[in-house]
């Protein structure tokens, strides 16, 4: 277990509602994230995971409930830029500058936002593109790197504001699957430095090994939460378990 058990949660969701017009994405969401924790959820597409995650920094708007992080209520007001400060996020598509070199897209933000000189923020960017595996393509631009270059650059950019708190929205969706391997390496190494992470993705082998907790969504709430073996291997609900068969099947037929 990477969390903290002793602290007060680093994320209090509480009884959370988002709609699109008519249409009910998120009913009474409740999830409370310990510091230091790895979380990840899966569910079918359309279940409201990526949606919960775009919340916890208003990304989206939500209707009813609570969102805090790290004390502080996420609201559209003089916290926001606060709670963002602290709150890393990675995307299915990389939003990286097309401009800017990578070295140039990792240290922006710490001078942007945290007041950084140039020197010190391109030294902070050097160690981060080294970490993710890039210093020698660090004078690059996004359009001479592959794709998981390129997620690699996003997180090592998530990483560089020091984040307490680190959201992937599916972040190996939008890759050639032989690139889907290098981003998930990044990315376990990461789960083990003790930030927190809530991870959506389909990579139900990668969220076995690299969770502390599975969320399992569906139709925009929460279905079951529970400790990555006990999930997979004796599910509590009906829709876990036809999950669980649906994404074994998938996995089975893509390997052979």
């Amino acid at each position: 277990m990477h969390a903290s058990q002793h602290s007060s949660p680093l994320i209090s969701i509480k009884n959370l509602d988002k709609h699109y017009g008519t249409f009910q994405a998120l009913t009474d969401i409740n999830l409370d994230v310990a510091r230091g924790e790895v979380i990840a959820l899966i569910g079918p597409s359309g279940s409201g995971k990526s949606t919960l995650v775009r919340c916890i920094n208003l990304l989206e708007e939500y209707e009813g409930g609570s969102i805090d992080v790290g004390g502080v209520r996420v609201c559209n007001d003089s916290n926001l830029a606060k709670v963002r400060a602290e709150v890393g996020m990675v995307f299915q598509q990389f939003n990286l500058f097309p401009h800017m070199s990578a070295l140039k897209n990792v240290a922006l933000a710490p001078v942007r936002v945290r007041g950084l000189s140039w020197g010190e923020a391109n030294a902070r960017a050097e160690v981060l593109l080294e970490r993710v595996g890039l210093k020698a393509h660090q004078h690059k631009r996004p359009g001479q790197l592959s794709g998981g270059q390129q997620q690699r650059v996003a997180i090592a950019r998530a990483l560089a504001m020091k984040p307490e708190l680190l959201l992937f929205d599916e972040p190996t969706s939008a890759l050639d699957p032989e690139m889907v391997q290098e981003v998930l390496d990044v990315i376990q190494d990461i789960a083990k430095t003790g930030v927190t992470l809530l991870i959506v993705t389909h990579e139900m082998s990668f969220a076995r090994q690299v969770a502390d907790r599975i969320v399992f969504m569906e139709e925009g709430q929460i279905v079951e939460i529970a400790p990555p073996r006990i999930f997979f291997e004796s599910p509590a609900s009906d829709r876990a378990r036809a999950f669980i068969r649906t994404s074994t099947r998938a996995l089975h037929s893509l390997s052979t």
